[in-house]
């Protein structure tokens, strides 16, 4: 297996670690904490949009390894219905095996992407499924007045939203205030020095 392949390998893993740590039974108050964190954290929302350019490669290898496994089969294909007319023999039989060992390393890959593609549909959409039964579980309580949910506004999932979305917004919101303080400081400087020399103008005037 090359190194790009075991990448995918290891991301496939890494899904089902995740997928599995969706699903597991926990308490409410800790699944809460849990999607609270992933919401707001901004490392998620970096790990996020690393992830769906990685997704992009795979698809890539994906398509690839499809198109692999296609003209191999058309390969053996050939080689079938030249045998089934009595045709002279084109291939060894070594080299039959080294065409089908290609052939199944080509699907290897194909199932291999496939899989890592169609279970990142299938996390995104469980968290979306969980966050909203986790919504109105919070709801719920709100209603009933548990106590548990009362005094805890700050940890919330009514606004909470996609994985590191809040976190990202966050982000954005400081950078955007500290170029507000960059312009606030040139203007400043602007209105000190524009002070400056005017009491120079008025100096020499006087």
């Amino acid at each position: 297996m090359t190194l790009y392949y075991s990448l995918v390998f290891a991301m496939l893993m890494t899904e089902m670690v995740i997928f599995l740590a969706l699903i597991v039974p926990l308490p409410f108050t800790w699944r809460r904490k849990l999607f609270t964190f992933i919401s707001e954290s901004p490392i998620i929302a970096k790990l996020q949009y690393g992830m769906k350019i990685t997704f992009i490669f795979i698809l890539i290898l994906f398509i690839d390894s499809i198109n692999r496994v296609y003209r191999v089969q058309v390969e053996l294909s050939a080689f079938s219905k030249s045998e089934s007319r009595g045709g002279a023999v084109v291939m060894g039989g070594s080299e039959r095996m080294e065409v089908q060992a290609r052939k199944f390393y080509s699907q290897r890959n194909m199932y291999l992407c496939g899989f890592t593609l169609f279970l990142s549909l299938i996390l995104n959409r469980t968290y979306v499924m969980i966050l909203d039964v986790l919504r109105l579980e919070e709801e719920l309580k709100t209603l009933k007045g548990d106590p548990a949910v009362k005094g805890k506004k700050g940890s919330s999932l009514q606004n909470a939203g996609n994985a590191g979305e809040i976190g990202a917004l966050k982000e954005q919101l400081a950078t955007k205030d500290r170029d507000m303080e960059n312009l606030k400081k040139q203007v400043e400087n602007m209105q000190k020095e524009y002070n400056r020399m005017g009491d120079q103008v008025s100096g020499k005037s006087q």
